[in-house]
């Protein structure tokens, strides 16, 4: 039994069940299911796709990018999907780097196919929407009721390559089995009560595992209908939720800011919503609260690209009230916190996070070293530093990397950035550790202000004074029209850290 099989049984027992809609579209169970068929067999006969081989994808939310999914599925393949906000030369090295067979491309984002037939020309381009060198996904499609399986695939076999985004030097490829995504969506299922007559709304980007895999491959897995937005616009997500009644939402934090904020927020009905997730970082509480007051329920997922992501997580009708938690271990892993021996620290001391359990990616595609240094006796180091409380609930505070050890002492950035974001001023904020030759490192806040807003540094660093130690306010304040971030608004501290490097290397010209 492969993943797609849960398909073809949910199109067994519901054929014109709607199971996503797109674009004014519907595809029924039995529909998608034929699709995914066809495509199998259409990468099988016409483009020799084996158990093992590597198929990549281009594109914005489609259907047809969960077609290709569960066609891999059915054939022991590998489907990476693609960042469409990294640069073509990034592409092209992820490309190059999973030694891809196909890339599936839409139209918006052919620039990187002349660089990738240069470096890969035995590649077959195939356009979703458009005719490239390979032909058309329609034309791959094959409907004649051939071999639509390769031999020995289960769900043992890996399934996704989904690169990360690659915080230092370039990006890993974590290697995710089907059985990942089986005990992913048991997780799932769990954490939201979901079952096959709830209406799930996508707007996050599939080709994150947080968009193809908190609540989309789970829904789809048990008979669920799923609304597939391309991308994510406030003004067609109010108007999905007013009009197409969703019960299920999962949003990172920077979107929930977007629909917050704007004028139909307030007066768009939630009446169906029974509860919107989020994740990706830590969730400011006024984003929680601004939900929560309008009578939706917010759960919390944490994990990463290489626990598919679901590994702790609040549960809809469970303790939702400590603080920002994001909860307990998930149903089917395990997670500790642990010091740097390896062994786990008493409740109350940050330590890092570790998970262990079948929704673990299996490897770094190709990255031994990596792989070595992140997978430890079946364990996941996270580099994520978290304390758990008396009942065993997980708070997490920053990743390991980021921590700043400024005169002997741990200060973790995202204790200072929940600060600045209560700020009424401050719209956003980032702090990052800058070398000091007496304390090592002091904190320094980048800070972005609210339009039509006022503030200075030392304004700043007496409001930070009146919340957290005196070792905590930030050295210095500086203020930004925006900060970098990742596709999903994770604030990426590493190139804030460029920046202080390549200003202390032009000041000193040293190289």
């Amino acid at each position: 039994m492969d993943l797609s099989d849960l398909i073809d049984r949910n199109a067994a027992f519901t054929p014109q069940k709607a199971a996503i809609c797109f674009s004014g579209r519907t595809l029924t169970y039995a529909g998608f299911a034929e699709r995914i068929a066809a495509c199998a067999r259409g990468l099988k006969s016409r483009l020799g796709i084996c158990r093992g081989d590597r198929v990549a994808i281009l594109s914005a939310n489609h259907p047809d990018y969960l077609v290709l999914l569960y066609a891999c599925a059915r054939l022991g393949a590998m489907m990476v999907p693609l960042n469409w906000r990294l640069a073509v030369a990034e592409q092209v090295f992820i490309l190059s780097d999973a030694g891809v067979k196909v890339l599936v491309v839409e139209e918006a984002f052919a620039a990187v196919i002349p660089p990738l037939m240069q470096a890969l020309p035995d590649v077959h381009v195939i356009g979703i929407d458009f005719q490239s060198q390979g032909g058309s996904f329609e034309q791959v499609l094959d409907r004649s009721g051939g071999e639509d399986r390769n031999p020995h695939v289960d769900v043992s076999c890996p399934l996704l390559i989904v690169y990360t985004s690659g915080t230092t030097g370039r990006p890993k490829g974590a290697v995710l089995r089907q059985e990942a995504l089986v005990w992913n969506a048991a997780m799932s299922q769990h954490a939201h009560g979901l079952t096959a007559s709830d209406h799930v709304l996508t707007a996050l980007p599939l080709f994150h595992v947080g968009g193809l895999n908190i609540q989309t491959t789970p829904a789809l897995q048990i008979g669920a209908t799923v609304t597939l937005h391309a991308r994510f616009s406030p003004d067609a997500t109010l108007a999905a939720l007013a009009e197409e009644a969703p019960t299920l939402f999962v949003l990172v934090p920077a979107m929930i800011q977007a629909l917050i904020a704007h004028p139909r927020w307030q007066d768009t009905s939630l009446a169906t919503l029974r509860a919107v997730t989020t994740g990706s970082t830590i969730v400011p509480q006024p984003l929680i609260d601004a939900v929560t007051a309008r009578g939706v329920p917010v759960l919390q997922v944490y994990g990463s690209t290489e626990t598919c992501p679901t590994a702790i997580y609040t549960r809809l009708g469970g303790d939702t009230g400590r603080g920002n938690s994001t909860g307990l271990p998930g149903l089917h892993c395990e997670a500790r916190v642990v010091g740097d021996d390896g062994r786990e620290v008493p409740h109350g001391t940050a330590g890092e996070v570790v998970v262990r359990g079948p929704n673990v990616l299996q490897e770094y595609w190709g990255n031994a070293a990596a792989t070595s240094e992140a997978l430890r006796d079946g364990w996941y180091y996270t580099g994520d530093i978290a304390t758990r409380d008396p009942d065993g609930y997980f708070h997490i505070h920053d990743r390991k990397k980021n921590v700043v050890i400024s005169g002997g002492e741990n200060i973790y950035p995202a204790e200072i950035e929940r600060v600045l974001g209560d700020h009424p001023a401050v719209a956003e904020a980032a702090v990052i550790g800058r070398p000091d030759p007496k304390w090592q490192e002091v904190p320094v806040a980048y800070v972005v202000l609210r339009a039509g807003a006022s503030a200075d540094a030392a304004g700043l660093a007496h409001y930070v004074g009146e919340h957290l130690a005196r070792f905590k306010i930030p050295r210095d304040f500086v203020f930004v029209d925006d900060l970098p971030h990742t596709a999903l608004g994770k604030v990426q501290h590493f190139r804030l850290k460029e920046m202080v490097r390549d200003a202390a290397h032009a000041t000193t010209g040293v190289v």
